[in-house]
């Protein structure tokens, strides 16, 4: 007879579908931790049915326009902050493989975001990636820089898109079918999957960005214009990242 122990390693090692057997298995078995292993294997194999279900329903809109062809989910992170680029993310996720947990980026934990940034660059058939620098913002405004960060991210994608589902917006200067949607990295899997992409890619850049000036924070606040970092734009003037166009407010011209 196995142990409770070497029971729950065995579940831990399961596939979902064993998981399912084993959890009817043990259900009835004599001892109350085996039983409790039982319930919990349950209980997960509930919540992943549960995020199945949300999955389909996230994903939509990728159905009701894949007659067009190859669906490419674009979003951006970083229009608002002081400082650093704005970065955007376009994805293309395979049609026959859903990633589940994929939601709008600002409603995951760090540690989702990257868990989910390494299944989705695994797993995804093309992921592109764009950029506009603090000086090019500051020259053609957010707006048009972010324009230009998404059409960059489109560029780099290695298969090519035949349809865009966008965040809110439409791309000018982009000759393909677009479809803007309010709201839509909590609603279209593929922009959500393009928003993790995005923040995480920007993050992690303004992770570097803080281990060559520390005075800033930037890794913690990520360039956004948090009190500690309003004070040490003042102390200390604005770096060679700041946008000289956001921070008119804090330092004189």
């Amino acid at each position: 007879m196995k142990t409770v122990s070497e029971i729950k390693a065995e579940m831990e090692a399961a596939s979902e579908q064993e998981l399912e057997a084993l959890a009817e298995k043990y259900r009835q078995d004599g001892r109350a931790g085996v039983r409790r292993l039982a319930e919990s294997a349950g209980k997960k194999l509930a919540k992943l049915e549960t995020e199945r279900k949300r999955m389909w329903q996230m994903t939509a809109y990728e159905r009701d326009y894949a007659h067009l062809g190859i669906i490419c989910g674009i979003d951006e992170a970083g229009r608002g902050p002081l400082a650093g680029p704005v970065v955007a993310g376009a994805v293309i996720l395979p049609a026959d493989r859903p990633i589940l947990w994929l939601n709008d980026s600002k409603q995951l934990s760090a540690k989702r975001r990257e868990e989910l940034y390494d299944v989705i660059m695994e797993n995804a058939v093309a992921v592109g990636v764009g950029y506009a620098s603090p000086a090019r913002i500051d020259a053609i405004n957010i707006l048009q820089a972010t324009y230009e960060a998404m059409r960059e991210a489109i560029a780099s994608l290695k298969v090519k898109p035949q349809a865009l589902l966008n965040d809110a917006v439409r791309i000018p200067g982009v000759d393909l079918p677009q479809v803007p949607i309010i709201h839509g990295d909590a609603k279209s899997a593929s922009i959500a999957a393009a928003s993790i992409v995005a923040k995480v890619t920007r993050d992690r850049l303004m992770e570097e960005y803080d281990k060559m000036m520390p005075q800033y924070g930037f890794a913690s606040n990520k360039g956004y214009g948090s009190r500690a970092h309003i004070e040490a734009l003042k102390k200390y003037g604005p770096s060679p990242i700041h946008r000289a166009t956001f921070i008119t407010h804090f330092v004189e011209g």
